[in-house]
């Protein structure tokens, strides 16, 4: 999650499948070090921050949490490089507990359907949180960003192949393309 923030999936993908190899522990990544660390992430944009990021995490895993990463929220956040989304992807994925992240393409594709329209991320995720029905939270934040990434997408919506479009809200460009 740290590598992800401005980057590619498949860059980070690229990146990590020669790193988690020789480093698939925070102990194992605080040997390598910052610059050990560069050097295996460094296609990846803004990666001597990253690293430096990744190395401090590591070294705050091993020391507080017994190289574990904690299921709390707080103990989360606390880490360098790690906001609201981190956490909730974490503790979604990882612990399975019920919440959603709220990335740009969820809060587009909230705001535009209807779903929960929200000013805020904050806003956004405790509407989702009330209106996606229990059963459905492990998964809802992946589904809402993968319509969002190829189908809601920010500048050419394709609304002519949208499953929900007769249910949206964004009637603007709900039309198909005219060529």
């Amino acid at each position: 999650m740290l590598l992800s923030a401005q980057a590619t999936d498949v860059g980070v993908n690229k990146a990590t499948r020669r790193l988690f190899p020789i480093a698939h522990t925070p102990q194992q990544m605080l040997d390598l070090g910052e610059q050990g660390l560069s050097e295996y992430i460094k296609t990846i944009g803004l990666y001597k921050t990253k690293a430096k990021h990744v190395i401090q995490t590591c070294r705050i895993l091993v020391e507080q949490h017994g190289g574990k990463v904690p299921p709390d929220r707080a103990a989360l956040e606390a880490l360098p490089g790690v906001g609201r989304k981190t956490a909730n992807v974490v503790l979604n994925t990882a612990f399975g507990e019920p919440t959603i992240a709220v990335d740009t393409h969820i809060f587009r594709v909230a705001n535009r359907t209807g779903l929960a329209p929200g000013k805020t991320v904050q806003i956004v995720e405790d509407k989702l949180l009330k209106v996606v029905p229990h059963e459905f939270l492990h998964d809802a934040h992946h589904w809402l960003i993968l319509h969002g990434r190829y189908v809601c997408k920010a500048r050419m919506p394709e609304c002519w192949h949208c499953v929900i479009e007769p249910l949206c809200e964004y009637r603007d460009k709900t039309e198909a393309p005219r060529g």
